[in-house]
């Protein structure tokens, strides 16, 4: 994947998957490498973020490249009516490569069409968030020693939530089996359902959040229900707070069960669970920056010694 965008996580087969894991390995060993010398990135954030634009902003910088580029659009030409093709246009111009997140769902995939540089989707509406799906998987490798066979269980926003979308097509390479628990109005949407039974993913859907979803499981991927999706508060007010994880409800959960989330957390995840040892968020958000780094350097054509 020379030179390529990186616009939706199936943009990768599994071999690019497993070359993109050896890559972020690499760079969890060894994060500082002047690899980006002489290299501008722009990052073109429409919508707010935090981990994400740090951590690639992070990335670039232990790579020795420089930044160019906006966290908040309010402060830019679109707020005059510019469109998003005369900005991509225009930072080509100025760029190697683009990070791009934005709220409209085919945004990054319209960028990646009409840039002469790549385009690495840093999350589009409720659509797709493939780096964000780069760096869980490699979480999961990281605390299971595998990516085969193993039990994940799905917790939250699933309508909206593109981390859950990217995560169950990234992970479909693995014969994974999916345990999905969301109340009726954000359960997964018909397409990610239908996906899984065509590829003969094995998955199962809950609406309670109670032992039997949780011990059964090897990865417990919490997610936050997105108050930013919702366009009638009252559904949101009536969402927000049905799944909370306490400490003493991993009681009988299997000893190599690792909690994941995407972050920001609300309260979907009680503090007290943080001391766990079955606790891997703030580690998985830091195992991002490799990813990310494994990820511009590929796309960008650059090995990796």
């Amino acid at each position: 994947m020379c030179n390529k965008s990186l616009v939706s996580i199936t943009d990768y087969s599994k071999e690019d998957i497993l070359r993109i894991l050896n890559l972020t390995k690499k760079f969890d060993e060894q994060p500082n490498r002047r690899l980006l010398e002489g290299k501008v990135c722009a990052t073109l954030f429409f919508e707010p973020s935090t981990r994400t634009r740090l951590s690639f902003e992070t990335a670039v910088n232990r790579l020795g490249g420089r930044i160019i580029g906006f966290s908040d659009a309010a402060t830019t030409s679109s707020s005059k009516g510019e469109t998003l093709k005369d900005t991509i246009l225009m930072v080509n111009n100025y760029a190697d490569i683009i990070i791009m997140r934005h709220h409209l769902e085919g945004a990054a995939r319209y960028a990646s069409e009409i840039s002469s540089i790549p385009i690495i989707n840093a999350g589009d509406g409720a659509n797709q968030h493939p780096t964000q799906t780069m760096l869980d998987i490699y979480s999961i490798f990281k605390t299971q020693g595998t990516l085969d066979n193993l039990t994940i269980t799905i917790v939250g926003d699933l309508k909206y939530g593109r981390t859950v979308h990217s995560l169950i097509i990234g992970m479909s390479h693995f014969n994974p089996t999916f345990i999905f628990v969301a109340p009726e109005e954000l359960h997964l949407p018909d397409p990610y359902k239908a996906f899984c039974d065509e590829h003969g993913i094995k998955y199962s859907e809950h609406t309670d959040f109670d032992s039997e979803v949780i011990d059964k499981a090897d990865i417990l991927y919490m997610t936050r229900v997105q108050r930013e999706r919702f366009t009638d508060l009252m559904e949101y007010e009536k969402v927000k707070n049905v799944y909370i994880l306490k400490n003493d409800m991993l009681a009988g959960a299997k000893d190599n069960l690792k909690i994941l989330h995407p972050l920001p957390r609300v309260n979907e995840i009680q503090q007290d669970v943080d001391d766990s040892p079955k606790a891997y968020y703030f580690e998985q958000a830091k195992n991002g920056m490799f990813t990310r780094e494994a990820v511009i350097c590929d796309a960008l054509g650059i090995e990796v010694e």
